[in-house]
């Protein structure tokens, strides 16, 4: 759903225990989701909420060795399935190893990217069976599902301005067409679509530090803060 400041969220509360929270942060390249992340964990920390950051690929040593493979700009030959299969092993590692200890320690977890990432960009971009995706997904990540997802929903043509400006930082998956990334988007809020109660859309055009108070917010009133 597209988050509106003036009404209540439709996040379900989440019971109180000493389990932690997954809140993951999605969209295309370019969508501003490294500067929301640090300064939603920013806020929870000055909360007193114990909160642990991630990215995908990497968060273990296995996550971050299958991470250079996967964006090496020297890999331009590797297959769409072989994709498919590293970023779900990266997964695999860091929700077993990380994740679900952390969340049983009652630690919160903000991960940059996670299953969505993969149906949106390998299922939507590259076109790949959404059916396998999903049981692919199943696998990687068991039963450690994100208590809520924030989708920083940007048009192609911004996303590809703000990456100008990092020319320097470009890796495999910066090089993709302009129509791979309008699948993935589009593919993104289809998503959102199919899961409003999880999937909160923001406007990634407005000012950071509004949608940044607006992410807070969220958060807070979800998930009990």
């Amino acid at each position: 759903m597209m988050y509106n400041e003036n009404e209540p969220t439709d996040i379900q509360r989440v019971s109180a225990s000493p389990r932690g929270r997954l809140i993951t942060f999605e969209g295309i390249d370019g969508s501003g989701k490294t500067t929301q992340i640090e300064k939603l964990s920013a806020r929870l920390v000055q909360s007193g909420i114990p909160v642990r950051v991630l990215r995908e690929p990497g968060g273990t040593a296995i996550g971050e060795a299958i991470r250079r493979i996967l964006l090496d700009k020297a890999h331009t030959g590797m297959c769409m399935e072989t994709e498919l299969l590293l970023f779900a092993a990266a997964r695999a590692q860091l929700v077993r190893e990380v994740i679900l200890p952390d969340l049983e320690n009652g630690k919160w977890v903000i991960c940059d990217r996670f299953l969505d990432s993969t149906a949106a960009y390998q299922g939507y971009g590259r076109q790949l069976d959404p059916d396998m995706i999903r049981s692919l997904n199943q696998l990687a990540v068991g039963g450690c599902w994100p208590d809520v997802t924030i989708l920083l929903d940007l048009p192609v043509q911004a996303a590809l301005a703000r990456l100008l400006g990092r020319q320097d930082k470009q890796d495999r998956l910066d090089h993709e067409s302009v129509a791979f990334m309008e699948r993935t988007r589009q593919g993104y809020r289809q998503l959102a679509q199919a899961d409003p109660d999880r999937i909160i859309v923001m406007d990634a055009a407005q000012q950071e530090t509004e949608l940044a108070e607006q992410i807070y917010h969220i958060i807070r009133e979800g998930l009990g803060t």
